[in-house]
């Protein structure tokens, strides 16, 4: 049979009734995850509280005495920004009419911050050397617990599956325990509320967790963007897809072989796929992981990052220091406080003293204090030699968390690892000035300070001994160096070092050359002169 032109069915016949059906999805008031029950309001400041709703439709948003209204946008977003409030322990609710009508229950006020960074961020309290004690003391319904899921993407996610969940033993355990332990130090010394969101992705780049068109547009990032593109564009070929299942067959083969020896079976190789939706894609953490969150109101972040970047550790100074700029830019609240922790001591010991990519990493981090409200927590005594997850977190959020208390809480506690200020040679020595900043400086465990190293003319580094003198300075020197002209301190991945400041605080890592570091990127050959 024949159907009438009438009956024929044209594309656009379509649009009228799915233009209905995505108005229809959006009918009905829906809030993100991170404002719910449990929430916890940033103190003193402006709280912005969003959602989606049918185009057009006036949202109303009633806290305390204040009412504030939004039109929802051709998207369905609304958005509006509650009045700064003081701290508050006890429960509150917050009631949205639109379309309908929500209660969002439980809601207090007080300290709200980000746990961001890779796996040693992501490190589980239960995980931590004590983490069965510090879960079972846990139980603090007013210290809030929100987990956003590893979503990579280039598309700018809104929204997230989780939910805030005051802490106890279950909420607290598989919670990043650097991140934990540092909102339960201003929980306890401040007497506040604080609300914790942990957004951490083990092995993450740095990179990944930038909006993908602000690297594209800055040139100093170009060699980057032009391995990512490369990257992107290989991963997508039949042979990265013959590949990879060569490499799955060997990797089998390897499985057990591996069981048969009775030793620990190798990790499957990455898919291109798995590349293309991972964690060290430009602007894909960003995109699932940081925008569903963006705008909401926070006090600050800690950062716990840097292992992955270590052979690009050049590259980091620029790009760190850009990513928090970023940040800051993202959620228009001004430079809110940034602090990091500097990378443990890891992987094996070595005899002599050398070139060192993680050493160059953690003079990056330290080059990034140059920006405002931030700081840097040193843990080079913290680390493990062979697991690179050092399993005392308690003493990381320690460290941070005295950065967040004297500068932004107006506590009085020592926070500033000592760091290196000048030097001057004199023949066969070298003088070692510090900046203690109030503290002093001393030796573990015996009296010379160890993890020095100087070296002459020729640049080759030798071992040499440190003697602390009075007026915070350090007298350096080595048979094998007639006349040192250079002196570095803890300048190897895993250093063999022991000057404190008297407050227990590990002196920064240090060089005092400006020798090119070694994972600066080789100059791109000249092109052949055609003929």
């Amino acid at each position: 049979m024949v159907l009438p032109r009438s009956f024929i069915l044209r594309p656009s016949s379509f649009i009228l009734p799915l233009a209905l059906l995505a108005v229809t999805a959006r009918a009905e008031l829906k809030l993100p995850a991170i404002i719910g029950d449990h929430m916890v309001l940033q103190q003193k400041q402006t709280n912005p509280i969003w959602g989606w709703d049918t185009p057009g439709t006036k949202v109303t948003v009633t806290f305390g005495d204040q009412t504030k209204s939004a039109e929802a946008g051709a998207d369905g977003r609304w958005t509006v920004k509650l009045d700064p409030v003081p701290v508050n322990a006890q429960p509150q609710t917050i009631k949205i009419a639109g379309t309908s009508q929500k209660e969002i229950q439980d809601v207090l006020v007080g300290e709200v911050w980000m746990c961001s960074g890779q796996s040693n961020m992501g490190f589980t309290l239960g995980r931590d050397w004590n983490g069965d004690l510090e879960a079972a003391a846990s139980k603090i319904d007013t210290l809030r617990l929100i987990k956003v899921p590893q979503v990579g993407t280039q598309e700018l996610k809104t929204d997230f599956t989780g939910s805030w969940k005051p802490s106890d033993a279950q909420s607290s355990s598989t919670f990043t325990a650097v991140g934990f332990m540092f909102g339960r130090y201003l929980h306890n010394i401040l007497g506040i509320p604080v609300g914790l969101i942990d957004n951490s992705w083990g092995g993450s780049a740095a990179e990944a967790w930038i909006r993908r068109d602000t690297i594209e547009k800055d040139p100093r990032f170009s060699l980057l963007m032009e391995n990512t593109h490369k990257h992107e564009a290989d991963a997508q070929t039949d042979k990265a897809k013959a590949d990879y299942q060569a490499a799955t067959e060997k990797w089998k083969e390897d499985v057990e072989k591996a069981k048969a020896a009775g030793k620990v079976a190798p990790r499957p190789p990455q898919s291109p796929e798995a590349w293309l939706s991972g964690n060290a894609r430009p602007g894909n953490i960003f995109g699932g992981v940081v925008n569903p969150t963006l705008g909401y109101g926070i006090k600050g972040v800690i950062w716990y990052q840097g292992e992955t970047n270590a052979g690009r550790a050049y590259e980091y100074a620029q790009l760190f220091p850009f990513m928090i700029e970023q940040w800051r830019k993202e959620w228009q609240q001004g430079d809110f406080p940034f602090y990091w922790v500097q990378l443990a001591d890891f992987m094996a010991e070595k005899p002599e003293p050398g070139d060192s990519s993680w050493a160059e990493l953690r003079e990056s981090q330290t080059k990034t204090m140059k920006l405002p409200n931030t700081g840097q927590a040193v843990i080079i005594d913290l680390g493990e030699g062979r697991d690179i997850h050092p399993r005392n977190k308690h003493d990381v959020a320690a460290r941070l968390v005295r950065w967040a208390l004297v500068k932004d809480y107006g506590q009085k506690f020592l926070f500033h690892s000592p760091e290196y200020k000048s030097v001057e040679f004199q023949g066969k020595k070298a003088v070692v000035t510090f900046d203690c900043f109030g503290s002093g400086l001393y030796t573990f465990d015996v009296d010379e300070a160890r993890g020095f190293a100087v070296c002459g003319e020729d640049k080759v580094w030798h071992s040499a001994k440190g003697k602390v003198l009075p007026g915070n300075q350090v007298e350096v020197s080595s048979d094998q160096v007639a006349q040192p002209i250079a002196v570095r301190y803890a300048w190897a991945d895993n250093p063999v070092c022991n000057l404190y400041g008297t407050d227990g605080l590990p002196v920064t890592p240090f060089r005092t050359d400006d020798f090119p570091m070694t994972t600066k990127p080789a100059p791109a050959p000249a092109p052949t002169p055609k003929k």
